[in-house]
């Protein structure tokens, strides 16, 4: 890609970037200098307030659609044109970092700032989205705000989705002031192309003292819930050759579920969640639910794990004698980002001079259900011993402000292309 020199000289604010990130950990900051910020929380709107008054000082336009996403315009010389996105969430697991997701937004915002210090306009409009229920911790499948954008769920089914205590994604998102008028697809809001940076949330980058991941490709996921239904008794008088024990079937299961890992390459296979009913010490548990999250960067193994998965929790549930219900709710096959935005984050590597590699995402992103309907790449910055979903999640300045300017010069590269597209295709 051709880039004017004045472009080139163009650089973000790394301290202004830095000093929104420290203010948005405010928000739910936690004990261990994390945040809390579940989706459709009150802490989860104050973030959503503070992104939209950010916003609305920089003159952007704001749309909130029937999801609850968020997208804060930035007009280009065409306003006939789509514009180019930028994004990803401000939800946050439960003991969650102060940069996984909210580094994509606030980076988004960055280069608005930028370009507006600078005077600069872009051919296409630009736009900064903010994602709702990225996470997925409390209302699952994860990403379902921008599944239901790329028309993977309708909108009844995200509305649909149901906390632990019953409360829906439609309820709470009325409730926190957030459920938009506007029709959350791709249809009613084509996109000329996404881009979303992050953290890599893994140790790759650190490990090789590389600034940037170029993100190829991501892993493909299947999430399971599972539940397992036995006999409570006592568990005094109950032989153990009579028990029907739910919880010894998870135990079993589990292990199984680590072995389907362990022996396939670049396999990820765990539990994460479990409910053990009526969790009393003397109680033979008589029903257990648990999840189960497979994840590999090809189809097909992704495919045999799941086959194997099936093949044994019958087996196992057989020779226990329980009960069992078995639920894929989550699924997408690994994804491929476009070539012409993962060539638009070369450019930018290139004109900041920073040391990058090829990537593949283990984690689930927005980006993943984006590129099946636009084209899409994500940019990846390194974390301390690439430890996320944690309390402790810690970038450097540096690999910010990098992250930030590769960007700035990604999106420019999309947004000042003499052809744009005028539709997502």
């Amino acid at each position: 890609m051709t880039v004017q020199s004045h472009v080139r000289n163009l650089s973000i604010n790394g301290d202004r970037l830095w000093d929104s990130l420290m203010e948005m950990a405010k928000i739910g900051k936690t004990a261990k200098d994390g945040v809390c910020r579940l989706a459709l929380t009150d802490l989860d709107r104050e973030s959503r307030d503070l992104f939209i008054a950010w916003c609305k000082a920089e003159g952007c336009s704001i749309r909130i659609d029937k999801m609850g996403n968020i997208f804060a315009r930035r007009e280009g010389k065409k306003a006939d044109l789509p514009p180019v996105v930028m994004g990803s969430h401000l939800d946050s697991q439960p003991t969650g970092g102060k940069y996984d997701g909210v580094y994509g937004v606030l980076a988004g915002l960055e280069v608005i700032r930028t370009l507006n210090e600078a005077k600069y306009e872009t051919e296409a409009p630009l736009e900064v989205v903010c994602w709702t229920n990225e996470e997925g911790s409390r209302f699952a499948p994860a990403m379902v705000a921008s599944g239901v954008f790329a028309k993977v769920f309708d909108l009844e089914y995200g509305h649909s989705r149901a906390d632990i205590d019953g409360k829906t994604m439609g309820q709470e998102l009325a409730r926190i002031g957030y459920l938009g008028d506007d029709e959350p697809t791709i249809n009613a809001h084509p996109m000329a192309a996404y881009f979303e940076a992050h953290i890599e949330q893994g140790p790759i980058l650190e490990d090789e003292g590389k600034d940037i991941g170029i993100v190829t490709d991501a892993q493909g996921q299947r999430w399971y819930e599972i539940t397992l239904i036995g006999v409570e008794a006592h568990a005094g008088p109950t032989p153990m050759q009579s028990r029907k024990d739910a919880l010894l079937g998870a135990a079993r299961i589990i292990d199984i579920v680590n072995k389907i890992g362990l022996k396939r390459p670049l396999a990820c296979a765990t539990v994460g969640m479990m409910q053990i009913h009526p969790n009393s010490r003397n109680v033979i548990p008589g029903r257990v639910f648990f999840t189960v999250d497979f994840r590999h960067p090809d189809d097909a193994v992704l495919a045999d794990m799941d086959a194997e998965l099936r093949r044994e929790v019958e087996r196992v549930t057989s020779e226990i004698g329980l009960e069992c219900t078995l639920d894929q709710i989550f699924y997408y096959a690994p994804v491929p980002f476009d070539a012409s935005c993962v060539e638009a984050v070369r450019c930018g590597v290139e004109i900041g001079g920073f040391s990058a590699r090829d990537i593949v995402s283990g984690a689930g992103h927005d980006a993943c259900y984006l590129a099946q309907v636009c084209p899409t790449a994500m940019i990846f910055i390194p974390c301390v011993d690439g430890i996320s979903h944690n309390e402790i999640e810690e970038v450097h300045k540096h690999w910010s402000d990098a992250g930030g300017q590769v960007l700035l010069h990604a999106v420019l590269a999309k947004a000042d292309e003499t052809v744009l597209q005028k539709s997502a295709g």
